[in-house]
């Protein structure tokens, strides 16, 4: 799979996306050093930080299939990572991220790119 189909299906997910607040549908796609794609979106809660970004839904179903760090080669977004989403790009080992500039540019980088401090414990 390519960088760019991987960025369209997380354009094509986006509008399952739970944005009552924002209206800010975010989608994710994951892909998996196997192949198999992991997708998630974003969920709002009146309760705002209480909300969960697509990323981290779609790292989470990942997860709950089986992937652990290091298992997962890239990732698109149609948003730039939060702060606290590129720490988990970083954890999980990804090897790039695929997502939109605020002007639209869909563009490549790496999880020390995003976040050259990382937190490790």
């Amino acid at each position: 799979m390519t960088d760019r189909e991987l960025y369209e299906r997380a354009v094509a997910i986006a509008s399952r996306a739970y944005a009552p607040y924002s209206r800010f549908l975010v989608g994710a796609a994951a892909l998996a050093r196997d192949g198999r794609v992991f997708e998630g979106v974003n969920v709002e809660n009146a309760a705002y930080p209480l909300g969960v970004c697509a990323e981290k839904s779609a790292l989470t179903r990942a997860v709950t299939d089986g992937i652990r760090p290091g298992d997962l080669e890239a990732i698109a977004i149609t948003a730039s990572p939060c702060g606290g989403c590129r720490q988990w790009l970083h954890e999980f080992g990804i090897d790039r991220v695929i997502y939109a500039r605020a002007g639209g540019e869909v563009v490549t980088s790496t999880p020390a790119e995003l976040l050259p401090d990382t937190f490790e414990l």
